[in-house]
């Protein structure tokens, strides 16, 4: 198939190279190359192109930031999304779209299913919420893709943070009253990979398996990693950011598991193998 990738410079981008590039012709683009917020130029460039499928992995993910660039925010997770499924309306393309947790407050007592009330509490997280209602107004053929707490080998994440400030902290407050599942990158885009093979279209859930508090997961990637450091856990009120986060947001698999597909592994042998590949 031809499939167009956004954000392809991108955490998630890096591996859906390396997972569908042996299979697939691919069309890569980034921010200067497919501006996703210029309306016409994403038409007259999905339209040149006709990719088959359209795998939206650009996003503005700075989840503080976006309070404070509101505008920015709604140009990108919203407008730009609206932009793509315009475009591959005409196109003819199926949309794969990258969403989050975000889009729920938090306040569960249980994993959130993808038909669960959506509700989000931060800027980024109504953004996000746009952008998909676009998508299901506009197009009959899509791939809403909700996922949570990303690491990969290319770009900052919360791994690398930890093992970062590690060198030079032996101690370090870690939230613990917020709960997800931290999801590896290879491993999202190796299930993409088998879902873009379907027509099982629709919203779905896709983490690795298993949940964890943030203060839990830092000290099992200070244990896999083998560094002696002292984790303190604070409450998300103790470590103030301008945005608030859902304090429970672990996402069950459910549409994944209905169609048959295997789980994800857990969480915790992904973080291992991760560990492992990256210099720290």
């Amino acid at each position: 198939m031809k499939i167009l990738i956004t954000g392809s410079n991108g955490m998630l981008g890096y591996d859906l190279k390396e997972v569908l590039s042996g299979k697939h012709e691919l069309i890569l683009t980034t921010s200067k190359t497919l501006d996703i917020t210029d309306k016409n130029h994403t038409l007259e460039f999905i339209l040149s192109q006709k990719p088959d499928i359209v795998i939206n992995s650009a996003a503005y993910t700075d989840v503080d930031g976006c309070e404070e660039n509101k505008q920015h925010a709604h140009s990108v997770n919203a407008q730009g999304v609206k932009n793509l499924a315009l475009a591959c309306k005409q196109s003819g393309s199926v949309l794969v779209h990258i969403s989050t947790d975000y889009v729920f407050n938090g306040k569960n007592d249980r994993p959130w299913v993808e038909d669960d009330k959506t509700g989000p509490i931060s800027v980024y997280g109504k953004t996000k919420l746009e952008g998909e209602q676009a998508i299901k107004e506009i197009l009959d053929e899509y791939f809403i893709i909700r996922t949570a707490w990303l690491y990969g080998v290319n770009g900052r994440n919360f791994p690398k943070t930890m093992l970062e400030l590690a060198k030079n902290h032996s101690e370090i407050t870690v939230v613990y009253d917020e709960v997800g599942s931290p999801t590896y990158t290879l491993d999202l885009a190796r299930a993409i990979g088998e879902l873009i093979e379907t027509d099982f279209y629709g919203v779905y859930h896709l983490t690795n398996s298993g949940s964890c508090s943030w203060c839990e997961f830092a000290r099992y990637i200070f244990e896999v990693a083998d560094v002696d450091v002292n984790v303190v856990p604070v409450t998300a009120k103790q470590f103030a950011r301008p945005a608030p986060r859902p304090s429970y947001s672990v996402l069950e698999n459910k549409n994944w598991a209905d169609k048959g597909f295997k789980p994800l592994r857990n969480y915790k042998d992904a973080i291992s193998e991760y560990i492992e590949l990256i210099d720290f």
